[in-house]
């Protein structure tokens, strides 16, 4: 972190740290240098959300929020000039702000297909069929993958068909959540799409249930989500300090419209 001194003589003037030397000489309460007003610092580099939460990405993190980011865009063809995160949350209000809620959930599960190699993907799903094993298997490979994109997260018990499994992932805060403050870019552009992608790539069921109260959210592998229209997370309203207001203006529970019908293909 690097320093500067900015001294109060006559007018003020800016003095680099290890340009000065400092005399501790006092004499009736005067000093023998100009006296400190302030000390300017430049802060370290980290990742900051909107709201303050620092987030220390390493390579691999870096890595694949750029990969992801980048895949989201060549999908939409519409790129952006930010890097890191802020670019993965800006490639993705591209996609909120163009495209109706039908065209959202497309263009993210074409972004995930493109992201993550389908011959792969196909392997999984023939070697992990739905199961105990595989259920637990996924939540714990998603803590440990994917804090990046959602934050930090742990795996939690449930009870499946009347016995005890770790298949529920909780997400402490959400990262993606927190950053963009919009219910709807989280139903639209996580929720569903991410859903559908993996009970279509992996077999396996998984409901997300978000908490907007906290942020938080429960991952749990195994359970079907309810319908659209029943689905408590689509009936409710948006931050009053949503991002994207001039979108949405008075009516910000623009998750999935009753005249839009998701045709996944």
């Amino acid at each position: 972190m690097e320093a500067n001194l900015v001294l109060s003589y006559q007018s003020f003037s800016k003095v680099s740290m290890r340009d000065i030397k400092i005399n501790t000489y006092y004499k009736y309460n005067k000093l023998a240098y100009p006296s400190t007003c302030c000390v300017l610092t430049k802060p370290p580099h980290n990742n900051h959300s909107s709201n303050g939460h620092v987030y220390k990405d390493n390579w691999f993190d870096h890595l694949a929020i750029n990969h992801l980011s980048q895949s989201i865009q060549a999908t939409t063809g519409l790129r952006n000039k930010k890097s890191g995160y802020e670019g993965f949350v800006e490639a993705a209000r591209v996609v909120y702000v163009n495209f109706n809620s039908t065209h959202q959930a497309n263009l993210v599960i074409e972004s995930l297909q493109r992201a993550f190699p389908k011959p792969i993907l196909s392997l999984v799903k023939m070697l992990l069929p739905e199961s105990k094993w595989a259920r637990e298997y996924c939540a714990i490979f998603t803590t440990i993958f994917f804090p990046w994109l959602v934050g930090p997260c742990e795996v939690k018990e449930s009870e499946f068909n009347g016995r005890k499994e770790n298949n529920v992932v909780h997400i402490k805060k959400c990262r993606f959540l927190e950053e963009t403050n919009c219910v709807g870019m989280c139903t639209n552009l996580c929720k569903m799409p991410s859903q559908l992608f993996i009970k279509d790539t992996l077999g396996i069921s998984v409901n997300m249930v978000p908490n907007f109260d906290d942020m938080s959210c429960e991952m749990i592998f195994g359970q079907d989500p309810p319908p659209l229209d029943t689905d408590p997370a689509f009936m409710q309203p948006c931050y009053k300090l949503c991002k994207l207001n001039n979108k949405h203006q008075a009516d910000c529970n623009s998750q999935i419209k009753k005249k839009d019908h998701l045709e996944i293909s």
